[in-house]
């Protein structure tokens, strides 16, 4: 009762007269619709899946009704820990691949390997899927106990296995280690409660401040995540009373979040790697170290999520997300890109979004490289060459002439016989894929990724930023 009378106060005498009549009508017209329609009317369907989603489409794309089930995903989001099976995998039309398992979760226990490739989930075939549909699927999968349908190399036969998910980690910072001498690189593929607590220990299992000479704080495909997180993490590297980012709203007061007096922030030059996909949270961490000259951003344009997203409980366990206010970066831009039909009302305060200092695309495609990644190529022959070679690999592993002939070989057994200029205008590419599957199967996901940063044009032009004199 005390939330409605709260809403109620912010109406004048005039303004619910209009809601109570607009009710009404609403209410008479859901009415008829139920007595006459030629089909039987929910009213689920009708108030909870077409008036208040229509309504809150009427604000902005981001405002939503989270019924139940979709509530509790987004308070299980807000968690370093998720439901789930502990295993890391490669997902293509039609086929999951597994990279990974994490000791100690129910795919490690299960006997799940690295390069098991699951052929069926609850006995529906993966190999007609699109990888939208696996994505659904496995996310569906998660939530009960699952039974698949293994194959492994060199087995004739599929491995029946039974999964019951758990709470797995789900660390924020997933991805810590040196690109070389002193310079680090932290992957933050989100922003939770513990993200910032998750950089200091990253850096101290890296040797602590005064080993890092440089930072590549990497935030590309980072959605976003909590404010106070973000406020956080940029306050690692900004000095004591820094502001870092302001939120203005219609109902709200303008609020300005600024560094705390007795912070003691890190000195060392940063770099941080934005694109498309970097969001909302990711992008008040980039837009406040850039305003304020602490860092160089490297990459693309960011998406331009500057919404402050108000979290509304609801009863019967379902919720309200509702845009209440705005992001601005500490020299005023707004971090929000226009919406549809908003972009005459633009200021100079900014389109949205936070423009790079330093525009550097990522990894760049060929015919015959999105074919050997579309067909699980390094994968599968990775896979097969650890069984048949047994070679003994440690960090220092690397793939030699001999070892790419083969691979090469390989391919021509299986008709795929790429030209001489196109082969050898890949070859380096094709050596360092290897080498990073090869890694992931052996040595662990976390280990591959070292050897894609370093052939990853994003994250060289930020070595050579934080390098330079």
């Amino acid at each position: 009762m005390l939330p409605l009378l709260a809403f109620l106060l912010l109406f004048s005498e005039e303004g619910l007269d209009s809601i109570d009549k607009a009710l009404k009508r609403f209410v008479d017209l859901f009415a008829i619709v139920q007595a006459n329609s030629a089909d039987p009317v929910s009213p689920q369907q009708a108030i909870y899946e077409g008036a208040i989603p229509g309504m809150l489409r009427r604000l902005d794309p981001h405002s939503i009704f989270l019924d139940t089930s979709h509530f509790e995903q987004l308070k299980e989001l807000e968690k370093s820990t998720q439901k789930g099976f502990g295993s890391i995998v490669s997902l293509l039309p039609g086929r999951v691949i597994v990279l990974q398992t994490l000791p100690g979760t129910p795919s490690a226990r299960s006997g799940m390997s690295p390069g098991d490739e699951v052929v069926a989930i609850n006995g529906i075939p993966l190999a007609r899927l699109e990888i939208d549909q696996l994505v659904q699927l496995l996310t569906q999968s998660r939530q009960n106990t699952v039974r698949l349908d293994v194959r492994r190399q060199g087995n004739a036969r599929l491995l029946p296995l039974t999964l019951t998910p758990e709470d797995v980690d789900s660390p924020s910072v997933d991805r810590a280690f040196f690109l070389q001498d002193g310079i680090a690189y932290l992957r933050v593929t989100s922003f939770e409660a513990e993200t910032g607590q998750q950089i200091r220990n990253a850096m101290e299992k890296l040797g602590g401040a005064d080993a890092v000479k440089g930072l590549v704080l990497d935030l590309r495909n980072n959605p976003g995540g909590i404010l106070n997180a973000a406020v956080e993490t940029t306050s690692l590297f900004l000095p004591p009373g820094a502001e870092i980012v302001s939120v203005n709203g219609r109902s709200t007061k303008r609020d300005t979040a600024k560094v705390a007096a007795e912070a003691r922030p890190w000195t060392f030059p940063v770099a941080v790697l934005i694109n498309g996909k970097s969001a909302s949270a990711s992008e008040i961490v980039a837009g406040a170290l850039q305003d304020l000259k602490r860092a160089t951003v490297i990459g693309e344009q960011s998406f331009g999520k500057g919404l402050v997203q108000s979290v509304f409980p609801l009863s019967q366990g379902a919720g309200l997300a509702l845009t209440t206010a705005y992001y601005y970066t500490p020299s005023g831009r707004s971090i929000q890109r226009p919406l549809q039909g908003q972009l005459e009302q633009t200021t100079a305060s900014g389109l949205g979004g936070i423009n790079p200092d330093q525009v550097v695309f990522g990894e760049g495609s060929t015919r015959l490289r999105a074919f050997l990644d579309a067909s699980a190529a390094f994968t599968t022959w990775a896979t097969e060459w650890l069984q048949r070679a047994k070679p003994s690999i440690t960090a220092s592993f690397l793939v030699t002439n001999p070892t790419l002939d083969e691979f090469q070989a390989w391919l021509s057994g299986r008709n795929v016989r790429p030209g001489l200029n196109e082969w050898s205008s890949d070859r380096e590419w094709i050596r360092s894929r290897l080498h990073q599957e090869i890694f992931n199967l052996t040595l662990g996901v976390a280990k591959g990724d070292e050897v894609e940063a370093a052939r990853d044009p994003v994250v060289r032009a930020a070595v050579t930023a934080v390098t330079k004199p």
